[in-house]
């Protein structure tokens, strides 16, 4: 059966693509910001609870690609604590749909095939307590995994983030753990969610706003950044390619 001509471009697109990218340094890092699930849904005219399922199963497409090319570690946003001054059944829709994420991912043989260890970053304490379990129940269940680092951003805020860093600080000055020529850049950051990470190479964000809103502000220094017009929904391998081609392309200084 021959592919439509449409169907067959694209396919030499990826292939071309693919052996361009491979041929590269991989990003190590890649933080994504999964924007547009509402815009998108609209542009497929379905609901949006809808469209966060979609999105949820673009996620675990985008995984698998990152994974095929040996991205160690991916982080991305999910829900912003600002986030939570959506209305309330479609906050509380969201958050149905995470519990039921959750029990779907930790037992993903992908997940344990992988060994992939997945971590929530943000404030725990601001999500529904069936959230907040599930959470417990998925990171438990993948803490002994090495070989690959997925970390969801539930709660997040780049600024609360800090925040939450400098109080532990603070909490350790008071308690004459630390003084005050202890307090550098590797203490802030040895504070921070992703303390045992490296910062992210790659930034990814979709659905055309071209800003960070406060995602990994301290350890996006050094990062480069890729903004696309796609609605995450509607996020292609091409696409994810598309990005890292242009991150291969920069010449990256850090600074210097």
């Amino acid at each position: 059966m021959r592919l439509p001509t449409s169907r067959l471009i694209y396919k030499l697109y990826e292939k071309k693509l693919s052996s361009e990218i491979r041929s590269n340094p991989i990003p190590k890092h890649i933080g994504i910001i999964l924007d547009g699930n509402r815009r998108g849904s609209r542009k497929l005219g379905v609901d949006y609870i809808t469209g966060y399922n979609l999105g949820a199963e673009k996620l675990e497409d985008v995984l698998d690609w990152c994974w095929d090319l040996e991205v160690k570690v991916i982080t991305c946003w999910i829900f912003s604590t600002e986030n939570f001054s959506r209305p309330k059944a479609q906050v509380e829709s969201i958050m149905k749909l995470a519990v039921k994420y959750f029990q779907k991912i930790r037992n993903d043989k992908r997940i344990l095939k992988n060994e992939v260890r997945i971590r929530v970053l943000g404030r725990h304490n601001m999500l529904p307590k069936e959230v907040q379990e599930e959470i417990k129940l998925t990171e438990e269940a993948t803490k002994h995994h090495e070989r690959y680092d997925l970390n969801l951003c539930m709660a997040y805020g780049g600024r609360a983030e800090i925040v939450d860093a400098l109080k532990q600080i603070l909490n350790k000055a008071k308690e004459g753990k630390i003084v005050l020529d202890d307090v550098d850049e590797e203490l802030i950051s040895n504070h921070l969610y992703t303390d045992d990470i490296p910062d992210p190479d790659l930034i990814i964000r979709t659905s055309g706003e071209e800003r960070l809103s406060g995602f990994l502000l301290w350890q996006s220094a050094f990062s480069e950044y890729y903004f696309t017009d796609v609605h995450w929904p509607l996020f292609r391998k091409i696409d994810l390619w598309r990005a890292i081609r242009s991150f291969q392309r920069r010449e990256r200084r850090y600074g210097g």
